[in-house]
């Protein structure tokens, strides 16, 4: 509901929309329909050869301060993979690759009542060149071993917390 949060006119024609949240259907000359959808976003939880795994310490809200994997939204068009891709050299330095697809969460950018909805896909990766430097939106990278994860109150966003679970449920963490 969030994506159509506050619009009245339409961005084409300049006429009312009528406006349910779900979906807003101008009432002008164009007739055109906007659609509320969660926005695709793409994280990684990069893992090291001792089994670790990085999170950046968010450097902007929401969440400023708190730990998440690196990561961010897909541009329009764009292919998840090449997306984190593009996102882990951005916010980490580092090339990257995929090992396995772990799982998708839904969750919200935010508090706010206008907070997009998203749509959150995570894979693990492996480092294929580079040494993690933080940039971008990041303040701080850390590894991170199973048993040294941050709380939960640490953690940017309720999807980091379940991906962490999946990610360590393997390692035989409980």
């Amino acid at each position: 509901m969030a994506i159509l949060h506050g619009w009245t006119t339409c961005p084409r024609c300049a006429g009312t929309l009528a406006n349910d949240g779900a979906r807003a259907v101008c009432q002008g000359t164009c007739g055109s329909t906007y659609y509320a959808n969660s926005s695709p976003c793409v994280s990684a939880l990069i893992e090291d050869s001792d089994g670790r795994v990085l999170l950046a310490r968010r450097a902007v809200e929401p969440y400023l301060g708190r730990w998440d994997p690196p990561g961010g939204f897909l541009e329009e068009g764009e292919h998840p993979e090449d997306g984190l891709r593009r996102e882990l050299l951005e916010e980490t330095g580092l090339r990257c690759e995929p090992v396995r697809f772990l799982g998708v969460w839904m969750d919200v950018y935010g508090d706010a009542p206008e907070a997009a909805a998203t749509l959150n896909l995570y894979w693990t990766m492996r480092v294929v060149s580079g040494e993690p430097v933080a940039a971008d939106d990041v303040a701080e990278l850390r590894w991170f071993a199973v048993d040294e994860l941050p709380r939960m109150d640490e953690l940017a966003f309720t999807t980091v917390k379940d991906a962490l679970a999946a990610w360590a449920e393997p390692k035989g963490s409980g």
